[in-house]
């Protein structure tokens, strides 16, 4: 039972606040030491797994050249030029990047934008830079909703468009669960059922970013 002591490190350094990568490489290293592992070998084993999976990891690379770019001025020159732009609001910036969103996850580029890559350093401060301009006096909780917003819309696009991509993980669960219960199904058949969804989507989340602005005085 020695191993499972990796578990009781990460939840007793979750519930002290500790830096989550640390609790987990600590908890790794706890589990792999009481199985008997030398220590050598479990840092080899760290690198054995980065290396077969590194397809998974790659995407991650552009997070630092993210955070470069956002030290330098990103995010002071995005709310800029939108706020020179005077067509742009709130809602039509979101709407805009739902579509971009749909579209690229329909397509299985689900790992080209995300919250950490676009949400927080573009379109956040872009959407907060139109509301400042329709409403100079907007309050903290404001700013609060719309970042919310922002980061809800990245959700609801990527989620409801990744489904139209056939080859995603997500479609492969809902085959392999649908065979299970003695139903088969093509992949491209959940593919083409999951347009409809992605629309409705779209629809009814472009509806709540209208009402934004429209409650916007």
């Amino acid at each position: 039972m020695w191993p499972l002591i990796g578990i009781v490190v990460i939840v007793v350094g979750f519930a002290l606040r500790f830096n989550p990568l640390l609790v987990v490489v600590v908890a790794a290293l706890a589990s792999g030491i009481a199985a008997g592992m030398d220590p050598l070998a479990v840092i080899a084993t760290f690198g054995k797994a980065f290396n077969t999976n590194r397809y998974v990891s790659a995407p991650w690379i552009i997070l630092p050249v993210i955070g470069m770019l956002e030290r330098a001025g990103l995010r002071e020159r995005a709310r800029d030029v939108i706020a020179a732009t005077a067509a742009a609001t709130t809602g039509r910036i979101l709407i805009a990047y739902l579509l971009l969103r749909q579209a690229t996850s329909a397509l299985g580029l689900t790992a080209i934008a995300g919250h950490a890559q676009t949400v927080r350093p573009l379109l956040a401060p872009m959407a907060e830079a139109a509301a400042e301009r329709a409403d100079p006096a907007i309050t903290d909780d404001g700013r609060q909703k719309i970042r919310a917003m922002a980061a809800a819309t990245d959700n609801v696009g990527m989620f409801f468009g990744e489904d139209i991509f056939l080859a995603i993980a997500s479609i492969l669960l809902i085959k392999g669960f649908l065979e299970a219960n003695g139903i088969v199904v093509a992949p491209l058949q959940l593919s083409v059922w999951a347009i409809p969804t992605a629309v409705a989507a779209f629809v009814v989340h472009g509806v709540r970013l209208w009402r934004m602005d429209r409650r916007r005085p």
